[in-house]
C-alpha cells in the first residue's frame, strides 16, 4: 500500500462519499458509530472516502467544537485497517493562513488530497484565489471544488478554472455548481489547458448519472467525468457503486437516464431542495438512521434540522424507489 498510486486511482473513477458526522443526543462525537460510518463505506466498495467537508459539518473548525482532527483521525485509522488501498481526502477551508495549516495536518495524517473550498474567499479576485490556491497546492496535492452558491459556494468563470489547471499539484476537481453552463466552464478549462492529469469528479448532486453519461468534447479533445465525490453517495453506498460501475464507459440508454431522474428525485428529497437545501445534512442523517448507522438526526447547530416537510418526502421516495435503497437496519456497528 505504501506505493499506492492515488492519482492514478482517481483517473480511474471512483465512488468517493463525504463522510457525515455521528453525534449522540448531546451533539457530542459518538466515536463508535463514527467507525462503523467508516466501515460501512469500505464495505460498500467506496474508492475512498472524503472527510471534514461540507456533509461533515464545517463547524467541526470551531474551537468550541474542536473536532476537525478528531473526526480526520477517525477515519484515518479505520482506512488504514481497510485492507486495500482507499484514497484519503480532506477538506480544507479558511483563509490562506488556515488553508495551509489544515493541508499541513492532512498531510501529518496521511491524507493523499485536499478539497479546497473557497467559501471562505467571497470577495478576492481571481489572482487572490490562484494565489491562495497554490499556496495550499504546495503543501499537499489539491482538488478543485465548484461549491454551489446555495451552500456556501460562490461563481467562478471559466478564466479562473483555466488558470488553475495550470497548477502543478492540482490532482483532480469536484464540479459541484448544480448549473450546466459552469459544469461546462470546468471541463473545457481543464482541456483547453492540456491536463489529462486532472481526473474530473463530479458533485452535482443533481445531475450525477447524466454527469457520468456525457462525453464531453471541446477543442477536437474528449473527456469524461470518471467519478464522483458526493454527498449523495454518503447513503446507499453500495446502490451508489453499483451505478458508478454501470454509468463507467456507458452511452446514454432511456433505462440510465430514467435511472439518473429517480436518483436526482430522491436527490431533491434527502437534500431538501424544496428549502433550498435547508435541511441538506439532517436528510442524510435521517436516511443514514433508517439504515442503522446513526442514532438521530443530530448536527451540531441545534436548529439544524429537517426542513417543512422533508420527512414526507423521504417517506416518498422510499416507497417509490425501493430497488435504489438499501434494507434499514441491516447494518451492524463495531
Amino acid at each position: 500500500m505504501d506505493n499506492f498510486d492515488f492519482k492514478q486511482a482517481l483517473a480511474g473513477g471512483l465512488a468517493i462519499p463525504a463522510h457525515p458526522l455521528a453525534l449522540d443526543a448531546q451533539r457530542r462525537l459518538d466515536e463508535r458509530r463514527q467507525r462503523g460510518l467508516t466501515r460501512y463505506y469500505i464495505d460498500a466498495g467506496a474508492g475512498g472516502l472524503a472527510v471534514g467537508v461540507h456533509t461533515t459539518q464545517f463547524a467541526i473548525r470551531e474551537p468550541r467544537f474542536g473536532l476537525f482532527e478528531p473526526v480526520l483521525t477517525l477515519a484515518a485509522e479505520e482506512l488504514h485497517r481497510a485492507g486495500r488501498p482507499l484514497v484519503r481526502i480532506g477538506g480544507i477551508c479558511g483563509a490562506t493562513r488556515q488553508a495551509v495549516v489544515e493541508a499541513a495536518l492532512l498531510h501529518r495524517l496521511g491524507y493523499h488530497a485536499g478539497l479546497l473550498s473557497l467559501a471562505a474567499l467571497p470577495e478576492a479576485d481571481e489572482d487572490a484565489l490562484i494565489a491562495h490556491c497554490t499556496a495550499v497546492a504546495e503543501v499537499l496535492p489539491i482538488i478543485g471544488f465548484y461549491l454551489q452558491p446555495s451552500v456556501g459556494g460562490r461563481p467562478l468563470p471559466y478564466r479562473f478554472w483555466r488558470r488553475f489547471a495550470e497548477i502543478g499539484n492540482v490532482a483532480a476537481i469536484k464540479i459541484a455548481p448544480f448549473n450546466r453552463y459552469q459544469t461546462l466552464d470546468v471541463v473545457r478549462a481543464v482541456i483547453a489547458a492540456g491536463r489529462d492529469d486532472i481526473a474530473l469528479y463530479t458533485g452535482n448532486d443533481d445531475n450525477i448519472v447524466a454527469d457520468l453519461l456525457t462525453p464531453f468534447r471541446f477543442e477536437g479533445r474528449a473527456r469524461r467525468i470518471v467519478g464522483g465525490l458526493l454527498g449523495h453517495w454518503a447513503v446507499w453506498t453500495r446502490r451508489a457503486v453499483e451505478c458508478l460501475e454501470r454509468c463507467r464507459h456507458a452511452e446514454a440508454t432511456p433505462e440510465l437516464l430514467q435511472l439518473g431522474a429517480e436518483i436526482t428525485d430522491c436527490n431533491a428529497a434527502f437534500f431538501d431542495a424544496a428549502n433550498g437545501f435547508r435541511g441538506c445534512i439532517a436528510g442524510l442523517h435521517e436516511v443514514l438512521r433508517r439504515q442503522g448507522l446513526l442514532d438521530g438526526l443530530w448536527c451540531l447547530d441545534e436548529n439544524e434540522t429537517l426542513g417543512p416537510g422533508q420527512m414526507e418526502e423521504i417517506d416518498r421516495v422510499y416507497r417509490a424507489y425501493p430497488h435504489l435503497r438499501e434494507g434499514e437496519n441491516h447494518h451492524t456497528l463495531p
